[in-house]
């Protein structure tokens, strides 16, 4: 049986670009691997919260559904977040009485940063 994740995969247009948003959101992002248009599979590799991310070229979702993937945070760290995507001009929505936040990448993959404390 599973006993961890292994990675996550988001098909994006554009990985770099999609990269850099997660890294301008979150301070933790290590870009593993940088994007080779020459190759038949061209993607990004970052790490974010230990997990491993493959942004691969493509078509994302045509629209939001309820899917997305939910980071647990402190408090302080969901307000160091939404500062910067306020600095970034990224749209975000606070729900759950403020314990949940919402964004969207540009390719309608939702992430939620959820206050969890203790």
């Amino acid at each position: 049986m599973p006993n961890a994740l292994s990675h996550i995969a988001l098909i994006v247009t554009h990985p770099t670009r999609t990269a850099h948003l997660l890294a301008g959101v979150f301070e933790d992002v290590r870009i593993l691997r940088e994007e080779d248009p020459t190759d038949s599979h061209p993607e990004v590799i970052l790490q974010l919260a230990g997990l491993e991310f493959a942004l691969i070229r493509g078509q994302g979702p045509a629209s939001r559904n309820g899917d997305h993937i939910a980071f647990a945070v402190t408090k302080e760290e969901q307000l160091v977040c939404a500062r910067r995507m306020d600095e970034l001009a990224v749209d975000y929505q606070m729900a759950r009485g403020d314990t949940a936040l919402y964004f969207s990448d540009y390719d309608n993959h939702v992430f939620e940063l959820e206050v969890v404390e203790g």
